[in-house]
């Protein structure tokens, strides 16, 4: 057998093997990684570029090389799982960086963080002064933790009291210029829906990109002519007009009418149609 052809099978088989074995050991993220598992994954690498290469050593060593790189991980998150000991021992525990606005210089000095790259981890989570952060952990990947103080939290609907409606994950029902027939059965359309839709944009089927629907059956619509500018869907904002509206007129008769009976019917009209407005509004105007 020709040497390239050798080198074309024993390359072909080593990436097989570091697929399978990075499949073994988990999908986390390089930055999620311990420090364990990011040295195990260059052994590894080498070793599959060892076995490409090296046409007179039998594949099988450095298989079972790469088997007993990848096993040790494996056996080890297993015990981590299992002891809380094991687990810190294995990927480390998480070190107070600021408390109360205050570093704590001691541990920057154990992790080897200088404080220019202290400010700059702050910076990338929205925190320019040392003063605004509440608590900053290390974690055991490298990444820094931020707790900003109460005062310096962005506002959110829960702090304010605000009732919002549930928001869910927005369906897409054209891909690539296809209809995406079970995404429209998941949100209870068909084409005909999907058509008519379409028609009142004025859009034909074939210029459409990509179309996402949100849980409240509006359709957003991406062209494949980005020149051309498709509105914005405004049928909530519109109904919650059209309500207030006659919310508005309802009392406005209430003020001109002189028969008391005419008068108490549309004041009770009015109270109705604000009761709505109140109950209808997080999900009207969001």
């Amino acid at each position: 057998m020709p040497e390239w052809v050798t080198i074309v099978i024993r390359s072909m088989v080593s990436i097989v093997a570091v697929f399978i074995f990075t499949k073994m050991i988990g999908k986390r993220q390089l930055s999620q990684m311990t420090f364990f598992e990011y040295t195990v994954g260059i052994a590894i690498g080498d070793m599959a570029a060892i076995i490409a290469d090296d046409v007179n050593g039998p594949m099988y060593k450095g298989l079972l090389a790469m088997s007993i790189y990848a096993l040790f991980p494996i056996l080890l998150g297993w015990l981590a799982l299992k002891s809380k000991i094991i687990r810190n021992f294995v990927e480390g525990k998480g070190r107070v960086l600021i408390k109360n606005g205050k570093v704590m210089e001691e541990n920057l000095k154990k992790e080897r963080i200088s404080t220019d790259e202290l400010l700059e981890q702050l910076r990338l989570k929205s925190a320019f002064k040392v003063a605004d952060v509440e608590f900053a952990l290390m974690e055991t990947n490298g990444q820094v933790s931020v707790l900003l103080k109460a005062e310096n939290q962005p506002i959110t609907p829960k702090k304010m009291n605000w009732q919002v409606a549930p928001e869910k994950e927005p369906q897409a029902v054209i891909m690539d210029g296809t209809i995406m027939d079970e995404s429209l059965a998941t949100l209870g359309m068909n084409r005909r829906w999907l058509k008519s839709e379409l028609d009142m944009q004025g859009i034909a089927l074939e210029n459409v990109f990509l179309a996402q629907v949100d849980s409240n059956g509006e359709m957003s619509v991406d062209l494949y002519d980005d020149k051309l500018q498709v509105p914005s869907p405004q049928p909530r904002p519109l109904v919650y007009a059209t309500l207030k509206k006659c919310q508005a007129d309802f009392e406005l008769y209430a003020l001109s009418t002189q028969n008391e009976q005419a008068k108490l019917l549309y004041e009770t009209g009015a109270q109705q149609l604000q009761e709505i407005l109140d109950e209808l509004t997080p999900y009207l105007m969001r």
